[in-house]
């Protein structure tokens, strides 16, 4: 009888524990010293691209759910959301600790002068307002204006998906990869956007 109730909680539950593995392997990493010839390079790298899968999850969501008819993976969507954005600061502490040393005039002016950080710096700021607006509480005050504010994060996605192909200067593998699955995602936003507004204006049919 109370199985059925309890199983959404349980896939929550792991859900929750599998998006900490990432992090929990790179962990481990550190304190056996296995991250490579250069730790630092490692875990800005490792965190940048789970924090885009995350951000790509988060963004699948609603598409499975329009496929599928399975309208309870909703409710996952907002955990995906701030592990995307939980692994995006933990990519920008790595870069902030471990590359600048705290010296923020130095992040400034790489931020400026370096492309493919700008728009990874862009992609984490527009993340900060969606993870602070994800509560019941701001959903309620903001109404209507929440779900408009929470459509940056398409332009985050895009932001990161330019910050990664940057970063590697190269036209093909993972990063381009990321960017496709990407570009399918927001294409489908954009075709179910036209064919609801097609409905919408289109004359119905005179009754008789």
């Amino acid at each position: 009888m109370h199985a059925r109730p309890a199983l959404p909680k349980v896939i929550k539950s792991v859900v929750f524990v599998a998006a900490l593995v990432p992090a929990a392997a790179l962990v481990a990493r550190a304190l056996k010293g296995t991250l490579g010839v250069n730790p630092a390079e490692t875990l800005q790298l490792q965190t940048g691209i789970w924090a885009l899968r995350f951000l790509l999850l988060t963004l699948a969501v609603t598409p499975l759910r329009r496929v599928t008819g399975w309208h309870r993976v909703i409710q996952y969507r907002r955990m995906l959301g701030l592990f995307a954005f939980f692994y995006a600061t933990a990519h920008f502490l790595t870069y902030l600790v471990l590359d600048q040393f705290f010296a923020f005039d130095l992040m400034v002016k790489d931020v400026v002068k370096r492309p493919f950080i700008t728009a990874g710096m862009v992609a984490f700021l527009l993340m900060i307002p969606l993870a602070l607006t994800s509560t019941r509480g701001w959903i309620r005050r903001l109404g209507r204006r929440w779900q408009a504010l929470h459509r940056l994060i398409y332009l985050s996605g895009i932001a990161a998906a330019v910050h990664f192909v940057w970063k590697v200067k190269v036209a093909m593998g993972e990063p381009v990869y990321y960017a496709a699955i990407l570009a399918v995602l927001l294409a489908a936003r954009v075709w179910w956007w036209r064919s609801r507004r097609q409905r919408a204006t289109s004359p119905r049919p005179a009754t008789t």
